[in-house]
């Protein structure tokens, strides 16, 4: 057909999402699209995509190029025969199996929910109040579903950044012999949050989001002075803080901002005079509307079934 029988020119711009995922290994999904409209020419370009052809038929794959991109950056993944349905059918198709206690769609649409009732406790919480305080050992899932949540709320542009800290307290290792500044020396420590978040997000736009401070990754006493807006903020390791520690943190919530702090009791590695100042905001804040703590425990552990058996023996050592 001659180009000047195309009525209509549409472009399609793919703003962020990556080119590859959104046209398919090969263009495939392009293709797909170009063999159900013959008479439209689709031509993949850059983070664009051309299409030219008769109004009936651009209308249609515009529809469709939409539900596309709103699935992608929902789930983080096109596949097949779900770009076949969308082709198909014309209407949007749900993951199987996804639940209504889902939290976020990962990389490549991985589903993260809670698995367990405390888990689906401090998820409810997270939702109710604007600070959480998240008890418990080792393998529960705090900081994972702690950072899930707060992808969440980037995502639904509840918050406009996210800050990850944790105070720099050594666990029996010296943070002095390790190079670098305090940033650099901690960054070693903070593993477990970046592990979550590459596990949510693409590596392109975690890269991205790092690099605009979107996503903001730094010591606690990078904190000091600062109000946080517009931000979802996770205190990790919050039992190595002092109670002044603890307390500068918490008051540094600015509007439209939540935080969840994360500790494990049993786990304090402050010197033998130091008090806690998790311990302490457990009898101090108990009774604050808006704030709210919810207790992990064994049974929370989505780790290997030996950590839930080392966790209890140590509990029964210790009583």
């Amino acid at each position: 057909m001659k180009e000047n029988n195309f009525v209509t020119d549409l472009v399609f711009s793919l703003d962020q999402l990556s080119p590859v995922d959104f046209f398919g290994v090969e263009d495939l999904y392009v293709r797909k699209l170009a063999e159900h409209f013959p008479k439209t020419r689709i031509i993949p370009r850059g983070q664009e995509l051309i299409v030219k052809g008769p109004d009936d038929e651009v209308i249609k794959i515009q529809d469709i190029l939409q539900q596309m991109y709103e699935y992608l950056k929902k789930y983080n993944q096109l596949n097949k025969e779900v770009v076949e349905a969308f082709i198909s059918q014309g209407t949007n198709t749900l993951a199987p199996g996804v639940e209504d206690d889902v939290i976020v769609f990962g990389n490549k649409g991985n589903v993260i929910k809670a698995r367990t009732p405390n888990q689906r406790a401090l998820v409810r919480a997270s939702y109710e109040n604007d600070i959480v305080f998240a008890l418990g050992p080792a393998g529960t899932g705090k900081t994972y579903i702690s950072v899930a949540l707060a992808v969440r709320a980037l995502k639904n542009k509840l918050v406009k950044k996210i800050i990850f800290t944790r105070p720099a307290v050594e666990a029996g290792e010296n943070l002095g012999f390790l190079p670098g500044d305090l940033k650099e020396k901690i960054d070693p420590f903070l593993r477990p949050i970046y592990d979550a978040l590459e596990d949510l997000l693409p590596p392109e736009k975690l890269k991205l989001y790092q690099e605009s401070n979107v996503i903001e990754i730094a010591p606690l006493a990078y904190m000091r002075g600062r109000t946080l807006n517009n931000a979802f903020v996770i205190l990790d390791e919050a039992q190595n803080t002092t109670p002044m520690q603890l307390k500068m943190f918490l008051t540094r919530l600015g509007p439209s901002s939540k935080m969840i702090i994360n500790g494990d009791k049993s786990q304090i590695d402050l010197g033998p005079k130091q008090k806690s100042g998790l311990v302490e905001a457990i009898d101090v804040l108990k009774n604050i509307n808006g704030l709210m703590f919810v207790t992990l425990d064994d049974k929370d552990v989505v780790r290997h079934r030996l950590v839930r058996e080392i966790i209890k023996a140590y509990d029964k050592y210790h009583e």
